[in-house]
């Protein structure tokens, strides 16, 4: 039996369909696996089981990588943590996507058995796999190649079934029937793993799970998940509440910061250089190429402070405290690394000007030049 290879990049065209660009994404604290699915040709994606805390991280990928998102789904109303699909609605515009059976506010997407999700040329076939909670769902892709189990199957084990209306008996047909159905090389991702796992297939979880693989039977399942004896979820008591409304925060939250900052996928604070022209007089543009590239046939920004990054460290008290910094070199990456150096010495209002004086230039905002220009 061939082991599941390690999550791809990017995946070839299956028959009918355009080439799909997949991203696995995790959240440490949660245990928490969430997957960003794109159709190549379209940009059309689909963000699958988000997490509320790591909104900024996913948004940053799906505007880095210039993705149409869809649908923000979740496989059910998860217990252990919060959704971030209300979240991802406001900044994008995509549909929130949960089982009609969950019957949770807010859902602009209720999803059935056998729906298709459509993203570009590619779609995500939806299975009701119930057991673990009412509404638990998986998605299976159009060409059956990936499957999203969310927590009715996760690799050599399964969802509990003792809160949230769980029943052992059901998730066992869910399982079998819907999941364990699939071909054998298809790749199974699942919700949550804690202990380094990403990946299985339908092969493995047929011959290994403990709970149902093998010679074991429904009497066996059934056995095993009555005598497991879980502590509840700790977060339980925030989660559930906060995934009935998709995530939407009990009050409505004013977003609070000294500008739109929008945070890189790398973590980088950045600011986009229209936004910045605008409010330049409030700013402080910190320079840090050289002194032969700051005076040269490029320019510079309106009165920005020239300071080389070599240079930096060791003149940080010349950098003056009254008005926030935005950093800038001639594409961003030096000036990366200069915004890194001052929020470690403390200073918080600071961003990268995203794309450095290239992008300042190519969107036609003031340039100053030196007199030998």
């Amino acid at each position: 039996m061939t082991l599941a290879p390690a999550p791809l990049l990017s995946l070839r065209a299956a028959a009918g369909g355009g080439e799909l660009l997949f991203r696995q994404l995790f959240d440490a604290e949660t245990g928490t696996f969430s997957y960003l699915l794109a159709d190549v040709a379209s940009g059309e994606g689909v963000l699958i089981d988000s997490v509320y805390e790591q909104h900024n991280r996913d948004l940053s990928l799906i505007r880095e990588l210039a993705i149409d998102l869809v649908a923000s789904l979740d496989t059910h109303a998860h217990a252990d943590h919060i959704t971030g699909s209300w979240l991802m609605h406001q900044a994008s515009g995509c549909a929130i996507g949960l089982a009609a059976a969950a019957k949770a506010e807010n859902v602009t997407r209720p999803l059935q058995h056998g729906d298709r999700v459509n993203f570009g040329t590619r779609y995500l076939e939806v299975r009701a796999t119930p057991g673990h909670t009412n509404g638990c769902l998986s998605f299976v892709l159009d060409d059956r190649s990936l499957a999203f189990s969310g927590d009715a199957l996760l690799i050599r084990g399964c969802g509990r079934c003792d809160f949230q209306q769980g029943n052992a008996h059901t998730l066992y047909r869910s399982i079998t029937e819907q999941i364990l159905s699939l071909p054998d090389s298809c790749l199974l991702y699942p919700g949550h793993d804690y202990n380094g796992r990403s990946v299985s297939s339908v092969a493995e979880e047929k011959a290994f799970n403990a709970r149902l693989g093998g010679s074991a039977n429904e009497r066996d399942f059934v056995g095993y998940m009555d005598n497991l004896h879980l502590p509840h979820p700790h977060r339980i008591a925030a989660a559930v509440p906060a995934n009935m409304r998709s995530g939407k925060p009990a009050q409505e939250q004013v977003l609070a910061g000294w500008a739109p900052v929008e945070q890189s996928y790398a973590g980088l604070p950045e600011l986009r250089p229209h936004w910045v022209n605008t409010h330049r007089e409030e700013l402080l543009l910190l320079d840090v190429r050289s002194s032969e590239e700051y005076h040269g046939p490029d320019g510079h920004g309106p009165d920005s402070l020239l300071i080389p990054l070599a240079e930096l460290p060791a003149r940080l008290a010349e950098i003056p405290r009254d008005r926030p910094i935005v950093v800038l070199c001639h594409s961003g990456s030096r000036s990366a690394l200069a915004t890194q150096q001052l929020l470690q010495a403390g200073l918080h209002q600071v961003a990268n000007l995203r794309g450095g004086l290239r992008e300042w230039a190519l969107e036609g905002l003031p340039l100053e030049y030196s007199n030998n220009n």
